[in-house]
């Protein structure tokens, strides 16, 4: 490869870097602003989080609640934790592939240098 392909490769990576950088900061921005809810007990117990795990808020059914059975109440607030956990994380995964996918696009590699 000669010196002005090496420059040429170069300046698209440094591009593809900054591209990336970007990339990034509108996944971070996507994701604070992205609502995901959880539920559990058919809807008694729901949480919603931000894409970045942020609490947005906690609803729980007043007939969930009885003092003489606190423990299913705390059963179903763990489960409605794991499912909107589950969904955030979901969440940030497609926003990373996403990401790298749009990235990836513009660089344009010599033969044999592709991911």
């Amino acid at each position: 490869m000669n010196p002005r392909e090496m420059q040429k490769m170069q300046q698209q990576l440094m591009k593809a870097q900054q591209q990336m950088a970007q990339a990034q900061e509108k996944m971070a921005e996507e994701l604070a602003n992205m609502s995901l809810e959880g539920s559990a007990g058919g809807g008694a117990v729901t949480l919603t989080l931000s894409g970045d795990y942020q609490v947005r808020s906690v609803a729980v059914d007043p007939d969930a609640v009885d003092p003489a059975d606190v423990g299913a109440l705390e059963d179903l607030i763990a489960a409605a934790l794991a499912d909107v956990l589950g969904k955030v994380a979901q969440a940030q995964e497609d926003a990373q592939q996403k990401m790298q996918s749009a990235a990836m696009s513009g660089l344009k590699l010599p033969p044999g240098m592709g991911f």
